[in-house]
């Protein structure tokens, strides 16, 4: 290998290259298109990262001027997530230290300014998503013309349905002549087929045997049967398994991400969730801080389980049963990289039998009958390292990381408040009886004027005088129904008809 590729990834970390490395390394510098598949954790990402910065030329180097939109990029990578452009576009900038190519990460959450004033100025690498990057063709900020190098990572994903059409967008506005590049852990021959429209004689690389499995052998796999009540304890149990570390919850839903990260919270756990329903700043916040070791338990939809590498993650649990095997793999695939061991712990409820069974077989393993497991199971203690002792809550409630604008409960101390007592109000009512105001204290009895009708005091046009000195009616005038219709018929009373009845 190049002395400056092995340079390269020295300054990464990585002194042995993994097999991917070595095999897809030279193939890509001499300009072939490639189907790249290999596990989960085994550099990938430096794979096609390292030949893209040895063959993009820089502003500083001869040729440049004779490029036909200097400033224009000359590589572009395309991913599915938000966290894995960034995380790639982090591997990039840390291996081109030495030849100081210019990377620039580009997705939507974020304002245009920066990404415009960085195109403007002139970017060599650009790693982004579909949706902004077509909305930057779109203002005519971004020019893929001069593109030599175009990279599909997670390239099963990208080829999906749902962003099969935004790729071939991208692709429409690249150069024919190019060289494109497909990786991913998992390729389905679908995806396989569908990906040889786009690529020029394409070599398919896998960086393993026909023997070997999809999965990381040194990752610890167990599978349980366990109710969804007591998934909670279950999980707090775990938490306190002998060598953990920093762990990751994968749950289906948004909701049920943000719920289970609040429980932890409650119990005492450093939690924090990451999902679609945060906005970029509070997902970006999330992850640092697990990065940096302030919490050491991330609750995540699957926006985090493509591509993400975090060092020292040693467990890894599915809250819900993933939907399909390859889920299933990227999912387990955040612990146990780069040759580390790691622990995957997956629930499957009762309705979730079938189709565990269904992953089970397309990848191999040997959990077709989940072991019914609560969080009291002795088994569990036993294949975790779990003190005997140990409680669902290991310390006073904590607030949760990052909570959705909006939904943020009150304070403890609010709740807890004691209610004071309210003022009475002072209330000027009269209390009247058939129309007539009655005075305090008077008897309920009704008056001589309201027993005889004939007396002249009932007519309602002889006026009487209040109690409050006023005159006024002694029976206010009652509103009559009057019937819908034409004319002046039977069914209409005038005014002074009524008068003179």
């Amino acid at each position: 290998m190049h002395e400056d590729i092995v340079a390269a990834l020295e300054r990464v970390g990585i002194r042995h290259p993994f097999p991917i490395q070595e095999m897809a390394i030279p193939l890509a510098l001499a300009g072939h298109d490639m189907i790249g598949q290999a596990r989960t954790g085994t550099g990938k990402t430096l794979a096609f990262g390292i030949s893209l910065l040895q063959r993009v030329v820089l502003a500083d180097e001869p040729g440049y001027a004779d490029l036909g939109i200097p400033g224009a990029p000359q590589a572009l990578v395309v991913c599915p997530t938000r966290e894995l452009a960034s995380q790639v576009s982090k591997d990039l900038s840390t291996a081109s230290t030495v030849r100081r190519a210019r990377v620039l990460t580009v997705y939507g959450g974020v304002g245009y300014e920066p990404q415009l004033e960085a195109l403007a100025a002139g970017v060599d690498v650009v790693v982004g998503t579909p949706g902004r990057l077509l909305d930057l063709v779109g203002r005519r900020a971004l020019n893929l013309k001069q593109i030599r190098m175009l990279v599909l990572d997670e390239a099963d994903e990208m080829l999906d349905l749902g962003f099969l059409p935004d790729v071939e967008k991208l692709l429409a506005q690249t150069p024919p002549r190019r060289q494109t590049m497909l990786f991913s852990a998992t390729m389905p021959s679908a995806i396989v087929g569908l990906s040889r429209r786009h690529l020029n004689q394409p070599m398919n690389i896998r960086a393993e045997s026909a023997e070997d499995t999809t999965t990381v052998p040194a990752t610890t796999q167990f599978v349980y049967q366990a109710h969804d009540m007591d998934k909670p304890e279950v999980v707090a149990r775990i938490l306190q398994a002998e060598g953990r570390e920093k762990m990751m919850i994968f749950c289906r839903t948004k909701r049920t991400a943000q719920r289970v990260a609040e429980d932890l919270a409650g119990r005492g756990f450093a939690a924090a969730p990451i999902h679609g329903d945060l906005n970029q700043s509070q997902r970006e916040k999330s992850l640092r801080r697990f990065r940096e070791g302030q919490v050491d338990v991330l609750v995540a939809t699957d926006v985090a389980a493509r591509g993400i590498d975090v060092t020292g993650v040693t467990h890894v649990i599915n809250y819900e049963c993933p939907d399909d095997d390859k889920t299933y793999v990227h999912r387990i695939g955040r612990t146990g990289r780069a040759g580390a061991t790691g622990v995957a712990v997956t629930f499957v409820d009762w309705a979730d039998v079938t189709r565990w069974k269904v992953i089970n077989k397309a990848l191999g393993l040997s959990f077709e009958t989940p072991v019914e497991t609560y969080s009291t199971s002795a088994h569990l203690f036993t294949d975790h390292g779990i003190d005997p002792g140990a409680k669902s809550r290991v310390a006073p409630p904590k607030e949760v990381e990052d909570r959705p604008e909006g939904s943020r409960p009150p304070a403890p101390a609010e709740r807890e408040r004691p209610r004071e007592p309210r003022p009475r109000r002072q209330r000027s009512r009269r209390r009247t009886h058939n129309g007539e105001v009655v005075r305090e204290g008077a008897a309920s009895a009704p008056t001589s004027a309201q027993t005889s009708p004939s007396s002249p005091q009932s007519s309602p046009s002889s006026p009487q005088s209040s109690p409050n000195g006023t005159a006024e009616g002694s029976a206010p005038r009652r509103r009559r129904r009057r019937r819908r219709g034409g004319g002046g018929g039977d069914g209409q009373t005038t005014a002074g008809q009524e008068q003179s009845s």
